[in-house]
């Protein structure tokens, strides 16, 4: 198959011909394009001025990311920008040169905090001269992480790993770390932006976008939906199942049941919608992926619960929650996700929380 690249790209819109683009049908979910995705840093029309842009990503086991450009008039809406890298900023300002017809950037909007999304906001809002456009919470979070640089963990870190149930030897190994890596991986974000908030409707290119909430996988994550299609961001993905972690910043928390009610939040959007999500392929059946979503985890609840009949912690956990085994370098996102599952059958009534003198948690089924 003869993929789309940036040195081949002539115009604002580039495919390879019908043939290599073949729907497909998977899981119940229907991909227009089939396993078809442009080349890096190219552009690819999935409907009349919406386009699919495609950045690699170089982390957690994810190697790319899906950004979109609205046409709007005489010039274009980013949506969501991709980490700061050097080949991702390369990419990025050979479409500028070759790719945009001669038209500018006018907004940046990003649907969340992750420096995948939010990666190169800053460089692309000094390159254009506009301000950055996301939620709230988004926006605070991300400056603070930004900010956030030391030479060793906060004790914060250190109890949320003990809590957890780490072994003695992952516990001394992150106290050598420094802390930090969010800002590093992140262009300077500007000193101000320009809120949204879900409800809102924005108009680009004569079609009126409206903002929903999603919340679990990040505080305020925002999703763009008008008639036929959604912009998903990561509150969506068809074949991947989206992190949703607990982490030292707010360690009682409960994302998982934020996560659960946005998915029932989310059943009022049209089932036909064409899903543009920020990874993996775009598809039809967003009802289906969103029962799909629902019954993974709370097969993984059930899971866990039945294995709490003992008291647990979250490090014990890893076997029965996750497929494949977790070395110490995912440590941290697996206890995320642990601790979330956890949490969430512990806010029910469902589990009780058993502390020892040495500060480990241990869950046990009620």
């Amino acid at each position: 198959m003869s993929d789309t690249s940036l040195t081949a790209y002539a115009g604002p819109v580039l495919g390879s011909p019908d043939a290599e683009r073949a729907p497909e049908e998977r899981r119940g979910l229907h991909y227009p394009h089939g396993r078809w995705v442009p080349g890096p840093g190219a552009l690819f029309e999935v409907a009349p001025g919406v386009h699919w842009l495609r950045m690699p990503l170089p982390m957690g086991g994810l190697d790319h990311i899906n950004l979109w450009a609205l046409e709007d008039g005489d010039g274009w809406v980013l949506v969501d920008t991709g980490l700061s890298d050097d080949v991702t900023r390369g990419l990025w300002a050979q479409l500028f040169e070759d790719g945009l017809g001669g038209r500018p950037v006018r907004r940046v909007i990003v649907t969340h905090f992750h420096p995948d999304h939010i990666g190169l906001a800053g460089w692309l809002c000094a390159r254009w001269g506009v301000p950055l456009e996301m939620a709230r919470t988004e926006y605070l979070l991300a400056r603070m992480l930004a900010l956030d640089i030391r030479p060793e963990p906060p004790g914060e870190a250190i109890d949320f790993s003990v809590r957890a149930g780490w072994p003695d030897t992952a516990i001394q190994a992150l106290r050598s770390q420094p802390w930090g890596r969010y800002g590093k991986i992140v262009s300077a974000l500007p000193a101000g932006f320009r809120r949204l908030r879900g409800g809102e409707v924005l108009s680009i290119g004569g079609r009126e976008w409206r903002l929903v909430t999603g919340r679990g996988h990040s505080p305020e994550h925002l999703c763009l939906v008008t008639d036929g299609l959604m912009i998903s961001g990561d509150q969506v993905l068809p074949r991947i199942t989206s992190n949703v972690s607990v982490y030292p910043t707010e360690p009682y928390a409960d994302p998982l049941g934020d996560w659960l009610e946005s998915i029932e939040a989310l059943r009022a959007i049209d089932p036909d919608v064409l899903v543009l999500p920020a990874h993996n392929e775009p598809f039809r059946g967003l009802h289906v992926r969103l029962d799909q979503l629902a019954a993974d985890h709370h097969d993984k609840l059930a899971k866990l619960h039945a294995l709490c009949a003992v008291p647990r912690t979250a490090f014990e956990s890893f076997s029965t929650l996750f497929r494949k085994p977790i070395g110490e370098r995912d440590y941290g996102i697996a206890t995320g996700e642990a601790v979330a599952h956890l949490h969430w059958l512990e806010a029910r009534g469902r589990l009780r929380r058993l502390s020892d003198d040495s500060g480990v948690d241990r869950f046990e089924a009620i």
